[in-house]
C-alpha cells in the first residue's frame, strides 16, 4: 500500500500531454458555460449520474424567515430544519419548509492546487473544476443571487466578494482562466494548505450562505476535515469531488514510468494484486469523504472529467 500511495502521488502531480484544449480553461470556455444553465433547469428533477452523488436542486433556494409548511423528512433535507416537536409526537422525522429567499450569497471555493493539474481523458481536473465554478456562477446570477469566489492555487488565496453583476462575473472568470494556465508550470506539494482556504472563506461569509467546495480533496487530513465541519455549521456546504477515470480504474496491464521533479518510478500493473489494491485505494478514499460529509450534513457529489459536466451536475 505504501508503494501504491507513492505511485498515486506521481499520477496526481504530472500533467498529461493532452495538447490544445483541456490543458487550461479559456475565458471563452468559462463564458460558454452560461448556455448550460437552461439545460440544468430542465433536468433539475433528475438525480446525478454518480451513485454516490446527492441531489442538489435545493442549492439555490434559501431558508427564508417565513415558515411555509411542515412535511415528512426527505433524503437531502437540511437536518437544521428538523421540527423536533412534531418528530417526537408523530414518531417519525418531520422538517420545516420556509418561504424561498432570493438574493442569497453563493460561494465557490475553487481548488486549483498542483494535484488538480492531472487528466488522462478530455481535460485536466483543474479545467473541469474551473468550468463547474463558472456554471455555478452563471446559475447564481440567473437566480438573482450574489456570487462570490475564493480561488486557491496551492500557494495563495484570491477572494472575490459576492456580487450580482455580470461585469464582476467576467472579472472572476478571467482570473480563473489566468490561474488555470499559470499552475501548469508548478509542481510543488504544499502541506495542509487547503484547510487555510476553507478557514479564510468561513471568516468572510454570512450565516446561511451556500458554499460549493470544488476540489479533488487530495488534502483530506485532520485539519481539512475539522475546517469543513466548522464551515458546515455556518453555511450549507456542497463538496464536489472532481476525479479522473484513472483514479477509479487502473491503467492497462503493463510497465509504466512516471517522472516528477527529476525523480523516476517504474511500476508494473499486470498483477491481479496491483489491480485489486489500486481500485480499493481510490474507492476507499472517496467513500471516506462521502461518509464524512454525511456525518456533518454536507452534500457530496462526484464529477468525472471525461463525462460532460452538465450531465452530472443537476441544479435548480
Amino acid at each position: 500500500m505504501k508503494r501504491l500511495k507513492h505511485i498515486t502521488k506521481f499520477f496526481t502531480s504530472v500533467a498529461p500531454e493532452l495538447g490544445g484544449g483541456g490543458l487550461f480553461a479559456s475565458l471563452e470556455e468559462l463564458t460558454e458555460q452560461r448556455k448550460y444553465v437552461a439545460y440544468l433547469h430542465q433536468l433539475s428533477q433528475v438525480k446525478t449520474l454518480s451513485h454516490m452523488a446527492g441531489d442538489v436542486k435545493s442549492a439555490f433556494k434559501g431558508r427564508g424567515m417565513e415558515l411555509e409548511e411542515i412535511r415528512s423528512y426527505a433524503y437531502g433535507d437540511d437536518v437544521r430544519d428538523m421540527d423536533w416537536r412534531v418528530t417526537a409526537r408523530k414518531g417519525q422525522p418531520f422538517t420545516k419548509l420556509y418561504a424561498e429567499e432570493r438574493d442569497r450569497e453563493i460561494y465557490v471555493l475553487l481548488d486549483l492546487s498542483p494535484s488538480m493539474v492531472f487528466g488522462t481523458k478530455n481535460e485536466l481536473k483543474s479545467v473541469a473544476a474551473a468550468k463547474i465554478a463558472a456554471l455555478l456562477g452563471w446559475m447564481s446570477l440567473e437566480n438573482k443571487d450574489r456570487f462570490g469566489c475564493l480561488i486557491f492555487d496551492g500557494e495563495e488565496n484570491l477572494f472575490f466578494k459576492p456580487q450580482n453583476s455580470k461585469a464582476n462575473m467576467m472579472v472572476v472568470l478571467k482570473k480563473i482562466s489566468e490561474i488555470s494556465k499559470k499552475i501548469l508550470k508548478r509542481n510543488s506539494w504544499p502541506q495542509n494548505a487547503q484547510d487555510k482556504a476553507v478557514k479564510l472563506l468561513q471568516s468572510n461569509i454570512k450565516s446561511q450562505a451556500v458554499v460549493f467546495v470544488v476540489s479533488d480533496f487530495s488534502d483530506f487530513g485532520e485539519k481539512m476535515r475539522r475546517s469543513l465541519a466548522t464551515l458546515a455549521k455556518k453555511a450549507r456546504v456542497y463538496a464536489i469531488n472532481v476525479f479522473d477515470v484513472l483514479e477509479e480504474m487502473p491503467p492497462q496491464a503493463g510497465e509504466y514510468m512516471a517522472e516528477n521533479s527529476g525523480e523516476r518510478l517504474v511500476f508494473d500493473t499486470k498483477s491481479k494484486y496491483f489491480q485489486k489494491e489500486y481500485k480499493a485505494y481510490f474507492k476507499d478514499k472517496r467513500a471516506k469523504i462521502n461518509d464524512f460529509c454525511k456525518r456533518f450534513g454536507i452534500r457530496y457529489l462526484e464529477i468525472r472529467t471525461d463525462i460532460p459536466l452538465h450531465q452530472q451536475l443537476k441544479i435548480s
